[in-house]
């Protein structure tokens, strides 16, 4: 039986320094981060600083194939630049030249969209924390996006729970398609084509469905910077490594639609629960997932067939509704209680057939739960309001300006895109974790020992307990640590010692 797909998302945001000459994106991401968290260290019980992250368990270059190519670059662990970790279980840090927030763990694609919606207010009140530190003329500006337009990607990542028996290979065929296709509701659209899809001779590309997909060059691998790959092979867990794998994915756009992000998440960790339980094979395989990504991103018409491997070729909308159908199969014969229940994985299954069903009689129906159909009819508004071309620099300029999370300024929240949060779970979830995974735990930690907590990860808690050695709790179970299993326990101690003196018996 596929286990539980307890999943986050790790977005890097893109972000300028306003008012200096030249912008460098590691300081600003460093002041940025360090505007919030000194903010956050005034109000702290007894102005306690910040916890730092962890890196002890920190091993990029694990390859889930075994061993890595001789040429194979991952990515350095930095551990010299600004790194907190969040009373709601998140991480908020640099990494290389961004800011990012790695959500806490999540039980559902619906927690997930809650917290990287809390992300998104933690950003826009660092933003304006920083303004209050810099002096008059100067700001910092982020933008939820996934390209500068100047050759450059950075990542909005997922991260899966599996089981570890389940072969990689085996997962590598099914997430493939499932990576190359999902482009049509997750794309969140782009202005031209540039790096590895934009060479010489390229055709022009006025309009595109994802950010991403012209920059990636190799179907499976471990880089996540330069010859990105379709499927990363990083094997890092963050858990017992003998039980479960993290699946890393590279292949997606950072969403601004609350439902583009619940479906992106909610019809992988389907597609990964039915690869467990072998409910998927091998029929949908792709030829050359390579040059399917780009295809079917440079198409906004959704008509561009990619070529199986071992049968005709389908429309990305046609595989999708394929997958669908086995995924509604799979529901019938095996549960949901993998993907969050009938409530949440009942949810996914109803709103991913609205959306392909949308896409498919006309984009601009579900343009409040796809970011590119969205983006698409505010720019071609502007263009037809103006007599413009989408060559127009301006059009550009429209388009970065969707992504901006200065409240007062995103163009992505002027048009009415559809929400299934609500503000009030969203201001807790900026402070407080999620109750049913081990976040819980971390969070109410931090909340309330924060003074006594040397450091932590995804895996562990260090506490100073005082005369004794430093004491490390770990948590390599992700279901636990939950608010049933350790609430009142937290409740009852009031002190980090006792808590670890009762955790230890």
């Amino acid at each position: 039986m596929a286990i539980g797909k307890i999943c986050g998302i790790e977005t890097e945001y893109g972000i300028v320094h306003r008012g200096l000459a030249e912008s460098n994106p590691v300081t600003a991401s460093s002041l940025l981060i360090n505007a919030y968290v000194s903010e956050l260290a005034v109000t702290a019980a007894a102005g306690s600083p910040p916890v730092g992250w962890d890196f002890e368990d920190e091993s990029p270059g694990r390859d889930a194939r075994g061993r890595a190519p001789a040429d194979a670059a991952p990515p350095e662990v930095e551990t010299h630049l600004v790194n907190a970790v969040l009373t709601n279980g998140a991480r908020f840090y640099v990494d290389h030249a961004h800011p990012e927030v790695s959500t806490p763990e999540c039980a559902d694609a619906r927690a997930v969209v809650v917290f990287d919606r809390a992300a998104e207010v933690i950003v826009a009140r660092a933003m304006a924390a920083a303004g209050r530190m810099l002096p008059p003329g100067q700001d910092i500006v982020v933008h939820k996006n996934n390209s500068d337009g100047k050759g450059n990607s950075y990542g909005c990542h997922e991260n899966y729970l599996m089981d570890r028996a389940v072969p990689f290979g085996r997962i590598v065929t099914a997430a493939t398609t499932h990576f190359v296709t999902r482009q049509v509701f997750t794309g969140s659209g782009k202005v031209g084509a540039e790096a590895s899809g934009a060479g010489p001779g390229a055709p022009e590309v006025p309009y595109q469905l994802s950010q991403r997909a012209d920059f990636f060059e190799a179907e499976v691998g471990l880089e996540t910077t330069l010859k990105r790959p379709i499927v990363n092979t990083r094997d890092e867990p963050h858990a017992d490594a003998q039980r479960y794998r993290r699946l890393h994915v590279i292949a997606g756009d950072a969403n601004l639609a609350e439902v583009a992000t619940f479906l992106k998440v909610g019809s992988t960790a389907i597609v990964l629960a039915m690869v467990e339980d072998e409910a998927l094979d091998r029929s949908l395989a792709l030829r050359n997932p390579v040059a399917a990504v780009r295809a079917v991103s440079h198409d906004p018409t959704l008509a561009t067939v990619v070529e199986l491997a071992d049968g005709p070729s389908m429309t990305a909308l046609e595989v999708q509704f394929e997958l669908l159908a086995r995924a509604q199969k799979w529901a019938e014969e095996h549960g949901l209680d993998a993907v969050g229940g009938d409530a949440v994985g009942g949810e996914v299954l109803r709103r991913w057939e609205q959306v392909l069903t949308g896409l498919e009689a006309d984009p601009d129906s579900v343009a409040g739960q796809v970011d590119w159909v969205a983006k698409r009819r505010l720019i071609q508004g502007w263009v037809d309001r103006h007599d413009a071309t989408w060559a127009d620099p301006r059009v550009a300029a429209l388009a970065l300006q969707y992504h901006d999370l200065r409240p007062e300024r995103s163009l992505a929240r002027r048009l009415g895109l559809e929400r299934i949060t609500g503000d009030d779970e969203v201001a807790r979830a900026v402070t407080e974790p999620p109750t049913d995974t081990r976040a819980y735990f971390r969070g109410r930690c931090l909340a309330k020992f924060a003074s006594s907590i040397v450091a932590a990860n995804w895996d562990s808690l260090v506490f100073d307990v005082g005369a004794e050695p430093l004491r490390r709790v770990p948590m390599m179970e992700p279901s636990r640590g939950t608010e049933a299993h350790v609430g009142r326990l937290l409740d009852e101690c009031a002190t980090p010692a006792e808590l670890v003196a009762r955790l230890s018996s």
